[in-house]
């Protein structure tokens, strides 16, 4: 690794805070983490369009998108995992920056590799959501085909088949959606997402 050193830190006249005031609230992620199938992605793109209408800024990072592009490098291997968190952590930090709430929707298995995201940005901009189904219903849904193919060895290193999951111990809000229809989610963590929006 080369010797960072002589790279320094350039402090920007433009703060997060102003951003804040400019966008009229407070910026921070929302880190949705489940098990694939659980419905991060669809809760997440709902709760975006709420936002949007109240004219909150928003972008959404999706665990399959980024690995389009900025993660296209990484594998599924326990190391590739928590590159793929570290790195999608720092992008969400970067966009906090600019003032935007984050949607954050990564299946991030690893309790550390989560833990270490809500240290890089702290408590108070970092809301642990963990979208709750059980891998039976999981797998029932299946909506890409991915547990048929892990079941049948296609896939390998596949959450929840292969590869462990841990469940978070203390999420900032927990959303059961075997029990919950998408609006109720959205509803709810609307409700919790509130008083985290507003600028003292």
């Amino acid at each position: 690794m080369e010797n960072n050193s002589n790279i320094k830190w350039y402090k920007q006249s433009v703060t997060k805070l102003d951003r804040q005031k400019a966008n009229n609230h407070k910026s921070f992620v929302i880190w949705f983490t489940g098990l694939s199938g659980s419905g991060k992605s669809t809760i997440a793109n709902a709760l975006e369009i709420e936002l949007f209408k109240r004219e909150v800024k928003t972008f959404c990072l999706d665990g399959d998108n980024v690995r389009h592009g900025l993660n296209k490098n990484l594998g599924f291997s326990d190391e590739d995992r928590r590159e793929n968190i570290r790195r999608i952590a720092e992008v969400a930090k970067l966009i906090v920056d600019a003032g935007v709430v984050v949607l954050v929707s990564v299946i991030s298995p690893f309790s550390e590799d989560r833990n270490e995201a809500r240290k890089l940005l702290g408590n108070d901009e970092f809301f642990e959501v963990f979208v709750k189904c059980p891998l039976e219903v999981c797998e029932k849904r299946d909506p890409k085909g991915l547990y048929k193919k892990a079941r049948a060895g296609h896939i390998k290193q596949f959450t929840g088949i292969s590869q462990r999951y841990e469940q978070p111990t203390n999420p900032d809000l927990t959303i059961d959606t075997s029990k919950l229809t998408v609006n109720e989610s959205v509803t709810t963590i609307l409700s919790f997402l509130n008083k985290h929006l507003e600028i003292n």
